[in-house]
């Protein structure tokens, strides 16, 4: 029993309603909490909690007050004996405490904040959380340092960390720089890293160009003021470095047929789930399983490294001095060992190509058909596929080069995307499944 045992029913209610938490589609059934550490003492108080669930085990920093202020009503949890407990992530007063313990190098109850080597930690930062997060969440400390706090708690190697510090280790000029840790024993709970103030959102400066393209009637896209190609130019290039970077650090393979026979096999069960849900994807079912099959009929061996796993726009930022690539974690939903897994470098091409034609895409959605903007959609997305292609081509290995291979990891995430906007967006299931279309018909 913890000091939060008693605020069991409240977070029954409670974590349903986060966007973090897995299982919000599926009733809570029990709550408990595995540790319970107090990393601050008084009123206010902050308590590090591990919560266990049947969806799994969640990081949960809580606050505690006599009285709660109005800005942090929100982040109310329950209340108990007369002291009321809240998500703490939004007071700035004990989030500093954080950064604090970070710069101290300090242990407190088996969880461990340290800086990294040669980091050197001003902890007298003002703290805001970072808005519109879906798995995990982030804390600004005034222009220098941003937090990860990752929410679900996996026990193993973190990908994100460990990356992160490869790169840092070849002088990788796309990351922002890891600046300390927070782990308990064998589970990483957080990440502090430099803030790269000022940068812009891939996605953000992507769907803008799009509006620009569409605005105007008579012009192309290499003719519009926004056009994006030379910044999609400069991104292939960005990643095709911190993919030759990472093979330096941490070298890289070569995997036979049987390891892409199994790749292939892997596709044809994603299908074959996502057909059970959604029956708009039968009719591409033939031409889906035939690039399936031509892939493994390519290249007798694969060469394979570590990758960033969970690649598109909204995953890198520019800043006044190039692209910087954010979040090594993978794919949030996946396995630990599939995270951690050597992998084709082709499935983060595949992953920006196809966010290529998101962006394009997104201002269509929920929209009258207009024959118009969809031809300029589609030209938007060749021209910037191209232009990633392109740079990516400039520093290592053309991917179109792997054609068979690379049109079935497009169409796998493409397969991965329907189920996700069946589930989540049913307006946005059109994008994927025209894609889909697009691709088997040798369009794209």
């Amino acid at each position: 029993m913890t000091e939060l045992t008693p605020l069991s029913d409240a977070l029954l209610r409670w974590l349903p309603e986060q966007r973090w938490f897995g299982g919000k589609n599926r009733d809570l059934s029990e709550v408990s909490t595995r540790d319970a550490v107090t990393l601050l003492d008084g009123d206010p108080k902050l308590v590090h909690a591990v919560l266990r669930t049947p969806d799994g085990e969640y990081q949960l920093l809580v606050g505690r007050r006599r009285e709660l202020p109005e800005h942090l009503a929100h982040a109310r949890i329950g209340e108990v004996d007369g002291f009321v407990y809240y998500e703490a992530v939004h007071d700035t007063e004990l989030m500093r405490r954080l950064l604090e313990l970070i710069a101290e190098d300090t242990w407190v109850g088996g969880i461990h904040f340290a800086p990294e080597p040669g980091a050197q930690i001003v902890p007298s930062q003002r703290a805001r959380p970072v808005g519109a997060e879906q798995s995990n969440t982030s804390v600004i400390y005034g222009q220098d340092y941003i937090l990860k706090l990752f929410r679900r708690v996996v026990v193993g190697p973190n990908p994100d960390l460990q990356l992160h510090r490869a790169l840092q280790s070849v002088g990788c000029k796309h990351i922002a720089r890891p600046l300390g840790a927070i782990t308990d024993e064998f589970v990483v709970l957080g990440i502090l890293q430099e803030f790269l103030s000022g940068a812009a959102e891939g996605w953000a400066m992507a769907t803008a160009s799009v509006r620009d393209l569409m605005a105007e009637a008579d012009l192309h896209a290499a003719e519009v003021g926004g056009d994006f190609a030379g910044e999609s130019f400069r991104l292939g290039q960005s990643v095709a470095e911190v993919h030759a970077d990472l093979r330096r650090a941490l070298g890289g393979g070569q995997e036979g047929p049987e390891r892409l026979y199994e790749a292939v096999q892997a596709m044809h069960r994603r299908l074959d789930t996502v057909l059970a849900d959604v029956p708009e994807l039968a009719r591409y079912e033939p031409a889906l399983r035939a690039v399936f099959e031509e892939a493994r009929n390519g290249p007798s061996v694969v060469d394979v490294q570590f990758i960033h796993g969970d690649l598109h726009l909204g995953q890198v930022l520019r800043t006044a001095t190039g692209w910087k690539l954010i979040d090594f974690e993978g794919e949030p939903a996946a396995p630990l060992a599939e995270r951690n897994a050597l992998r084709s470098p082709l499935r983060d091409v595949a992953g920006m190509l196809r966010s290529f034609d998101y962006a394009a895409q997104q201002l269509l959605v929920g929209n009258p058909a207009d024959h118009q903007l969809e031809v300029r959609a589609r030209e938007w997305t060749a021209r910037n596929r191209d232009a990633f292609c392109d740079g990516y081509a400039e520093v290592g290995a053309d991917p179109r080069e792997q054609g068979p291979l690379l049109r079935a990891l497009e169409l796998d995430k493409a397969v991965y995307e329907v189920a996700y906007e069946h589930g989540n967006r049913p307006d946005w299931l059109t994008v994927p499944l025209a894609s889909i279309a697009r691709i088997t018909a040798g369009e794209d």
